[in-house]
């Protein structure tokens, strides 16, 4: 039995000495002709990859600050309670463009439509609390004047919430208060130390447009690149600062179907009964008009022309490398030609060193940029996060990158001549 056993146990090592040394000689066999003449130059081998990761780096950075740009814009409208949205035709986008309360009241009794809110959305100054040291400026605060940042207002009414924001919702007792807010604890740093006073003390006042505000509350929304923050306050609040007539020009109007409605046939039956200075959107595309019109602006266009920068730098040193790679090994490709090798078998090979390039490049240059991901949102405290439909464009222009160089660097081979290479 002992004997036995020790046989069996001999031929289980041969064979499994047997199936590593046909692995080893099959890939030495066949390994790829682009491979080998990859890794015959270590060095420049690092090189082509640091260069294409530098390169992926660049247009990571470029699609990232683009899309926080673009996403930013979208954070009220992507929280919004609702089914069907309001808005005025002739505003560029939400912040910018109101329209009558009367036709709310209109949308309010069309068939199918069980509630119709509005939110009123307004920009105001804000002074950091800080800056409010001087014992005089307590006893009369509308004489202080300062250069303070802005915050994005958004009011509505407490019986009627607009926001999809749970914190907001169980908060909305606290905005009866006269003077009341919630403060958006992601806002830009310059606003205040507003999360840490209210954490410590529980309450937080200050200036906003130069009437007192208190701080009653926190959620969590964002900030932008365009708004250093958001705070939340009652319709009735908001007249205070704005007027009573303020309620009359609605931002956005909020309107909650019926179960089982029809999203389209309502939809048709107050295009049919609001007039032309009115759209009906639903949320994706409200979502959508927010990023066409930052699209339209300068910030938008200098992105995209610094990500096809990036593109442009990265075909260059992917060119250079397979260039100096061809015009190295010339006599070798010259000797191939001679044997009967055609030029798109030769291109062929040329496109394996162009793909390695792009798969070994683009892994460093993705983690890289994840980094610089996360060193953005601490700087600038914008939320910026690596998106896969960013990372799959990003690898598809490197792998597209890294072909056009292969093939301008391939010219050269297709004008080689075996006769004057030797």
């Amino acid at each position: 039995m002992k004997r036995q056993k020790r046989q069996k146990h001999q031929k289980r090592q041969k064979r499994e000495a047997k199936r590593k040394f046909s692995f080893r000689h099959y890939w030495q066999a066949h390994k790829p002709l682009g491979w080998a003449q990859l890794t015959h130059r270590k060095v420049r081998l690092l090189v082509a990859i640091t260069g294409v990761a530098f390169s992926n780096i660049l247009i990571f950075t470029q699609l990232g600050l683009k899309d926080m740009l673009f996403d930013g814009v979208t954070l009220v409208p992507d929280h919004l309670q609702g089914d069907l949205f309001l808005v005025s035709a002739y505003a560029p986008n939400i912040d910018l463009g109101t329209f009558p309360s009367i036709y709310l009241y209109q949308a309010n009794a069309v068939p199918g439509v069980r509630a119709a809110s509005p939110l009123y959305i307004e920009f105001s100054n804000w002074v950091n609390p800080k800056d409010l040291a001087a014992p005089s400026n307590s006893d009369s605060p509308e004489s202080f004047q300062l250069f303070p940042n802005s915050v994005k207002i958004l009011a509505f009414n407490p019986e009627q919430p607009v926001l999809a924001i749970p914190e907001v919702n169980q908060q909305l007792r606290r905005l009866s208060a006269p003077g009341a807010v919630l403060y958006d604890r992601l806002g830009q740093e310059k606003l205040g130390p507003i999360v840490q006073q209210f954490q410590s003390t529980g309450s937080v006042s200050t200036l906003m447009s130069n009437q007192r505000v208190y701080v009653a509350g926190l959620f969590s929304l964002g900030s932008t690149l365009f708004d250093n923050g958001h705070v939340v306050m009652s319709d009735w609040n908001y007249t205070q600062w704005y007027g009573a007539e303020s309620l009359d020009r609605v931002s956005v109007g909020c309107l909650t179907l019926e179960a089982g409605a029809d999203i389209e046939q309502v939809r048709s039956r107050l295009n049919a009964t609001l007039p032309k200075s009115i759209t009906v959107l639903t949320q994706t595309e409200l979502s959508a008009a927010e990023q066409a019109f930052r699209a339209s602006l300068p910030n938008g266009k200098v992105l995209n022309f610094g990500a096809a920068m990036g593109f442009v730098v990265g075909v260059v040193i992917v060119y250079q490398v397979l260039y100096t790679d061809v015009s190295e090994h010339l006599p070798e490709y010259a000797t191939l030609k001679a044997m009967g090798y055609s030029d798109r078998a030769l291109l062929a090979v040329v496109l394996q060193e162009a793909v390695v390039l792009a798969i070994l490049g683009f892994i460093p240059g993705y983690f890289a940029s994840y980094g610089v991901y996360q060193l953005l949102v601490i700087i600038t405290r914008v939320p910026l996060v690596m998106k896969s439909a960013v990372a799959m464009q990003v690898f598809v222009l490197t792998f597209v990158m890294c072909v056009i160089s292969g093939v301008i660097a391939m010219n050269k081979l297709r004008a080689a001549d075996p006769a004057d290479v030797f």
